[in-house]
């Protein structure tokens, strides 16, 4: 795997990226070890977390997964220089108040939030911090409309954009991004960047996979033409992409009860969870089936081959499913292939928006 640049940073990163949220929830921290051990073993120099994992946000985990990977590297001398490691500042707290009060997002609470990553993850600066998700209103996890009517917005993308600033100059991050971001919050963000000599945005982590391709209805020009670079997340939609679950019976809620996304109720109404995606996932992976491939392969090669993707965020709980994601690394779809997954979506749109 060659690497990737990252927006017009400097930063140079495998295109695949270890997502993290599972450490600490759905995997122990010796197996945690093991995945990263193995990641950088096959080539993967790129890991992603955030200070409100694991998933699904508890309070009795909330920067857990931040504090494995800190664990991790401090046993191993030398391999904090070999990774690039990313992280996040939560938003406004969405009904999660262990995080921070109110429902804004100050500067003071990006500074707050990245002295406790750093300390976390026990090191003296994050290559790529990240807001993860806008303080702005906007919508996203599961809804599909703006509503000016709910706008709740307290601290400017300007204030943002200074705290940022402010911690660049201090040594304590080198780049930013964003996530589960719009059009006009990437070019505000840019537009300001440029205008007022702040830090630029590298790049957006936002959700793109079979079931969820809303990244293309008009983002992935504004992040084109502005440089700014896509981190894709769920690339397999939570496990329905990866066909495990197509023998099950879905519940009256969407997702089977045997799906790891049906233990986690405001997941699994959010987007994954509904039928209509289930419904589309299942489309996809008799798709793939029917030409030679399994699920998980056709579902990361759509990711892995986009030229509207840097770099693919693939989250695991063992490390044979991670060798299995990675082993999917040069799979080629045939143009064929990419006008039948062109149908499917032109029928059934994007469910798990």
């Amino acid at each position: 795997m060659n690497p990737v640049a990252l927006g017009q940073s400097d930063l140079r990163v495998s295109p695949i990226c270890l997502g993290t949220m599972t450490f600490g929830e759905q995997v122990d921290e010796a197996e945690a070890w093991r995945i990263m051990d193995r990641g950088v073993e096959r080539g993967v120099d790129f890991f992603d977390t955030a200070e409100m994992y694991a998933v699904p946000a508890r309070e009795a985990t909330c920067g857990a997964t931040e504090s494995i990977i800190g664990r991790w590297l401090k046993a191993r001398p030398g391999m904090r220089e070999q990774i690039t490691l990313a992280s996040k500042v939560a938003g406004p707290s969405r009904g999660m108040p262990w995080i921070r009060e109110g429902s804004g997002l100050s500067a003071d609470d990006i500074v707050r939030s990245c002295d406790a990553s750093l300390e976390r993850l026990q090191t003296e600066v994050i290559d790529l911090y990240q807001i993860h998700w806008p303080e702005r209103h906007v919508p996203a996890f599961g809804t599909m409309y703006y509503d000016p009517q709910k706008e709740s917005s307290l601290t400017p993308i300007h204030e943002q954009l200074q705290a940022l600033a402010g911690l660049v100059r201090q040594g304590k991050i080198r780049h930013i991004g964003l996530s589960n971001e719009t059009p006009y919050g990437v070019h505000e963000f840019v537009r300001l960047a440029e205008q007022h000599g702040l830090p630029r945005v590298a790049a957006i982590q936002n959700p793109y996979c079979l079931i969820n391709r809303s990244y293309e209805n008009g983002l992935d020009e504004t992040c084109h033409r502005l440089d700014v670079s896509l981190l894709a997340y769920s690339p397999l939609a939570f496990g329905l992409l990866t066909g495990k679950f197509d023998q099950f019976a879905p519940t009256e809620e969407g997702a089977p009860k045997q799906a790891r996304i049906a233990r986690y109720e405001s997941v699994q109404k959010q987007r994954w969870g509904r039928p209509d995606a289930l419904a589309a996932a299942r489309r996809y992976n008799t798709l793939a089936r029917e030409h030679g491939l399994t699920p998980t392969q056709l579902a990361l090669a759509f990711c892995y081959t986009k030229w509207q993707v840097a770099s693919t965020i693939i989250g695991v709980t063992s490390v044979a499913q991670l060798d299995e994601d990675l082993d999917a690394w040069g799979v080629e779809l045939s143009a064929e292939l990419l006008a039948e997954i062109d149908r499917i979506r032109w029928e059934m749109r994007d469910p798990a928006v």
